[in-house]
């Protein structure tokens, strides 16, 4: 336990000191995102906080994870290199998508075939249970590269991207602790004290942006956790911290950046869209576009992140299938409501 406190303490203190020097830097070289119509803030703001959020997550994760649990991490940590040299790339000369979206591939493989990482079980969902080996390897790239780019598409208000990858770093580390998965719960609570640290220099007036540096480490770390969480509930037996409906709950947990991605994703492609063009359908636009600040903003999806997260808890008993449609369902009711008044506030200015 000593080990996941340190490590949570060395990532927050080394991140908190760094990133006032890379506001300084990024300001000096005017390495800053600059406002326009689709974007939410209004000056320009450095946009390379995912650098400090790195630096102390991975210098964290090595000092403290004991060595015994340290060659399992090493291709996690190489994944963790890739998606920071292409988001630090991105951040500073934007690259195409195609460039972007082959790093992340990139790295899933790694991680699927060289550290198994994938899901080999869907728990009885649609009457399966064994997953054949290709649909296995398929599904879990698949899973990594959509909870990647699912952060990297939320964030977009100030707190947003950091409070919901706190949530879940948190939640899933507690439960990795809980199971003597130390190796999992230092990562998990390495990024979590980097992410607080970030996260005062973020809310609002923000100082730093994440940028694509921060939101892709963040979404690779909650993709290996979610894979994790899911498949060691085939090995720990009749453990008292077992869940119910394990995909399911895994899914509640992500339920915000992966219901707006499949959101955003749908109404792109029926408007005829590429499901990739920018737009400003995002859940939290329409939040900004009601007449919310951002830090209103960012508090009302935490809370509902929050209240899916115990949703899920409670209903666990139902099985995966009918918790998952209970999820979906009330996030499509919530988030009509939600375009539903906006667009009638909007409609009235």
């Amino acid at each position: 336990m000593y080990d996941i406190i340190l490590a949570f303490i060395t990532a927050f203190g080394l991140t908190f000191y760094a990133i006032p020097s890379i506001i300084h830097v990024a300001k000096k070289k005017n390495l800053v995102d600059e406002p326009d119509h689709r974007k939410a803030h209004k000056v320009s703001t450095p946009s390379l906080g995912g650098i400090g959020i790195f630096a102390g997550t991975i210098f964290s994760i090595v000092l403290w994870t004991p060595f015994k649990y340290f060659g399992d991490l090493q291709y996690i940590l190489t994944a963790f290199v890739i998606m920071f040299l292409v988001g630090a790339r991105d951040d500073v000369d934007p690259i195409s998508p195609y460039k972007k979206f082959g790093a992340q591939l990139f790295a899933a493989f790694l991680l699927v075939f060289v550290a198994k990482i994938r899901l080999t079980s869907l728990y009885g969902i649609f009457g399966i249970t064994h997953l054949p080996f290709v649909a296995s390897i398929l599904l879990s790239i698949f899973t990594i590269i959509l909870i990647i780019n699912a952060f990297n598409l939320i964030d977009g208000i100030n707190g947003l991207s950091g409070s919901v990858g706190l949530i879940i770093t948190l939640s899933f580390g507690t439960w990795f602790f809980l199971i003597d998965k130390m190796d999992l719960s230092i990562v998990a609570f390495s990024l979590a004290g980097s992410i607080i640290a970030f996260l005062k220099y973020n809310f609002t007036p923000a100082k730093i942006f994440m940028g694509d540096t921060g939101s892709l480490i963040i979404g690779l770390v909650c993709a290996i956790l979610t894979i994790q969480f899911i498949e060691l509930h085939k090995v720990i037996g009749d453990s008292p911290f077992r869940f119910k409906a394990v995909p399911a709950v895994a899914i509640g947990v992500l339920i915000l950046p992966l219901f707006d991605t499949l959101r955003v994703f749908t109404i792109r492609i029926l408007k005829g869209k590429s499901p990739f063009s920018p737009d400003r359908n995002h859940i939290h636009h329409l939040l900004i576009d009601l007449g919310l600040s951002h830090m209103q903003g960012t508090a009302t999806l935490v809370s509902v992140n929050l209240l899916f997260i115990y949703l899920v808890y409670s209903l666990q008993g139902i099985g995966s299938l009918y918790l998952l449609i209970t999820l979906l369902v009330l996030a499509i009711v919530l988030s009509s409501v939600l375009a539903f008044f906006a667009r009638k506030k909007q409609s009235k200015i």
